[in-house]
Parts: C-alpha cells; sequence; structure tokens
C-alpha cells in the first residue's frame, strides 16, 4: 500500500494533472431576476445586474472611488465611541458581534468617510456598509456623521451621505436613537454654513436613518430599485390591515409621491451629482480647469 501510495499515485497524477478546485465565489445570484451572474463582469458593472438592472450592494470603497475625479479621495478619521456601553447580550454578545463585523470588513464600523472632488467641485462623502451589522446606526455612526459634517463645514466643501441601513443599531439602546437628533443636527451645521447637503438613498434605507438626517436632505436621490421607508412593508399591511400598493416603499414609487426628487441609475450618478454640485456651488466654488463631464449652463468654465 505504501508502494502504491508513495510511488504509483504520484506517477498517475503527473500524468493526468491534478483536478483543480473550482473557487465557490465566481458567481453571485441575482435578487432581483435569480440570474447567476459571473462575479468579475458583475463588479465591472459596478454591481448592477446586466439582465435586469437590479442594483445589489457596493462596497464603500468602490463606491468613493466611482464617485471622485481620478478616484483619488482622502479617508477622514472619525472619532472612537464607546464601545458596548450597555454590555448587551442576546444569543451573542454584543461585542463579539462588533469583533465579527470588524473582521469580516476590516473596518472600525458601519461608515466610511471620505473628501475630495466631484467634477471640480469640494465635497465629503459618508458611505454606509450593509455588511456591517446591516448598516446599523449606533453611537460610532452618529460621531461619523456629526464629524463628516464638521469637516464639510470648515473645509466648505458640500455634504453627501449614502445611507445602506436597517436603522438604528438595537444593542445600544437608546444611546442609538439618541443619533437621531444628533445626524439632524450635522446636517443642520452644513445647512447654516450655506453648504448643500444631498442625500444619496441606497438599498435599504430604513428605520431610524429614515426618520432622521436621510430626510431632511436639500436634494434626496434615490438608485433605482432602492427600498426607502420606516417600518417594514408586512408591519403597515398588518397594522393598518390594507394591501399594499405595488412598488410601495420602492424608489421609483417615492419619487412619484414626492419624497425623493430623483431616481438615478447607478452607472449616471457621478455624472448626476456633479451637475447638481456645480449648480449649487457656483463658478468659483469649481476647480479651474475640471472638465470632467457634462458642465451644466452658466458654469462653463474659461480654459487657463
Amino acid at each position: 500500500m505504501s508502494w502504491l501510495t508513495n510511488f504509483v499515485r504520484p506517477k498517475i497524477r503527473a500524468l493526468v494533472g491534478e483536478k483543480k478546485e473550482v473557487p465557490d465565489n465566481l458567481w453571485e445570484k441575482c435578487p432581483g431576476c435569480n440570474a447567476m451572474l459571473f462575479k468579475k463582469d458583475l463588479e465591472a458593472n459596478m454591481n448592477v445586474c446586466r439582465s435586469c438592472g437590479f442594483h445589489l450592494k457596493l462596497d464603500p470603497e468602490t463606491r468613493l472611488k466611482s464617485l471622485f475625479d481620478d478616484e483619488v479621495f482622502a479617508l477622514i478619521d472619525t472619532p472612537r465611541a464607546v464601545t458596548d456601553p450597555l454590555k448587551f447580550r442576546d444569543q451573542k454578545k454584543y461585542a463579539d458581534r462588533l469583533k465579527a463585523a470588524q473582521t469580516k470588513t476590516k473596518k472600525a464600523d458601519a461608515v466610511i468617510v471620505g473628501s475630495g472632488e466631484i467634477m471640480g467641485v469640494r465635497a465629503v462623502v459618508a458611505v454606509f456598509n450593509f455588511a456591517f451589522m446591516g448598516g446599523s446606526m449606533g453611537a460610532a455612526v452618529g460621531e461619523a456623521i456629526v464629524a463628516a459634517a464638521k469637516h464639510a463645514v470648515a473645509t466648505r466643501s458640500a455634504f453627501i451621505v449614502f445611507p445602506a441601513s436597517g436603522g438604528a443599531r438595537m444593542q445600544e439602546g437608546m444611546l442609538s436613537l439618541m443619533q437621531m437628533p444628533r445626524t439632524v443636527i450635522a446636517a443642520d451645521l452644513v445647512k447654516e454654513a450655506g453648504l448643500p447637503f444631498i442625500v444619496v438613498m441606497t438599498d435599504p434605507t430604513t428605520g431610524g436613518v429614515t426618520a432622521s438626517f436621510a430626510m431632511v436632505g436639500d436634494i434626496h436621490i434615490a438608485e433605482k430599485g432602492a427600498l426607502i421607508g420606516f417600518a417594514g412593508a408586512r408591519v403597515i399591511e398588518n397594522t393598518i390591515r390594507e394591501t399594499l400598493p405595488e412598488g410601495f416603499q420602492r424608489a421609483e414609487y417615492l419619487k412619484d409621491h414626492g419624497m425623493v426628487d430623483i431616481v438615478v441609475e447607478r452607472k449616471n450618478l457621478r455624472e448626476t451629482l456633479g451637475r447638481i454640485l456645480r449648480l449649487l456651488r457656483g463658478r468659483k466654488h469649481i476647480k479651474k480647469g475640471s472638465v470632467s463631464g457634462p458642465v451644466p449652463h452658466g458654469a462653463r468654465l474659461r480654459k487657463a
């Protein structure tokens, strides 16, 4: 047996070749049409299904790169919040859940903040990471939004937030609910400074996030098909005992009913934001020589 194992088997394998293991993460199933999508093709299309146009979730750093000019931006350090202030435990300790999420995402919490230029206009962008505990808003997220708003005011930049969240983080109890008024105050700081505050709602934007800063933007943009609401549709149906309209709580429905200003496909998002920022900020706030994308009427730059 030793002779077969040590001599014959290696000879046979050398002749026929080893069977290569196929990675199990080459394909992803589209939640919209159930099509199997090749991961590389999906990433090349900014995580949008080529079959049905469903917008899958996009990781925060890829999001930031897709927005800023030449994919150049600086990450802004955000204050550390108290970890597990209530010593909360359900099926697991909250501290263990945090560690698992940090290991999985390689991020401290559910929001990262970048600063740079979008079509020549300075902007601070805060992006939620749904992979981090469902993008839930705890004290660390509140601190990040406040810090981002202050940085926008200090640098005279527009402030843009991309929520993707299930709402307030239940493991922090009342402390998570306190982030709702704090983030609204942060938005007010930006507005009082005469700077644009734009919210780009992605799938999903729900719960305490919707009930706070996400609905007080100067302009509300939503990605195509994004789920936006406070309570879940089943909860609402059980409460009012009525069948909800088709497409209820989706971006297109909310646009038709006045809660969202623009519904945009992901591929057009940077151009749309750039056009809005140029209109809102005016000629003097646009970097000289910036010609990335179309320039709105009245804001065209002279050549140096």
